[in-house]
């Protein structure tokens, strides 16, 4: 029954429009409860739970609060909707933040491409990771980042995909 009430907790309310931000995704119940009610389920339903990344941060005491999660992306939503070819893509796995893709970068002199990618994490305290745009055999490795070192490298980045 746990599992049951953790999928109608990270489940969005209202309708299911296409969001163009993390913030347009703010609809389930993990994202307006009671910090400590929602930190108390997820404890509860057990780590290998689906859940944002903010989320597993915090869980783990890496992250102060929900709300410093949310300005997070925020602020990388900020830089990136400003600039032209950036696109937010909303579905990502189950509880997950979607991420952002540099749509230029799909295709070019090679061929088609993984796009340069950004998505946010829990991996590292920088909470952003870049995977640059990626051709032929192997996986693609992610790159750790800061939103400020994002912003500071965000032309470099362009140009290189």
């Amino acid at each position: 029954m746990i599992a049951l009430e953790w999928s109608h907790a990270i489940e969005p309310a209202g309708g299911a429009g296409l969001s163009t931000a993390p913030a347009q995704s703010r609809r389930a119940w993990i994202h307006r409860a009671d910090e400590q009610q929602v930190l108390a389920l997820y404890r509860a339903v057990g780590g290998a739970a689906p859940a944002p990344w903010w989320l597993r941060a915090l869980d783990r005491g890496k992250l102060p609060s929900r709300a410093a999660g949310f300005a997070v992306e925020d602020e990388v939503t900020a830089l990136l909707a400003a600039r032209p070819g950036w696109v937010f893509v909303p579905w990502a796995t189950e509880g997950e933040v979607g991420y952002w893709e540099f749509v230029p970068s799909e295709s070019g002199v090679y061929g088609p491409a993984d796009p340069t990618t950004v998505q946010f994490t829990d991996r590292h305290a920088g909470w952003v990771d870049l995977l640059p745009a990626h051709r032929g055999p192997g996986l693609r490795r992610p790159l750790p980042f800061t939103p400020a070192e994002l912003r500071d490298q965000i032309d470099d980045l362009e140009n290189i995909a």
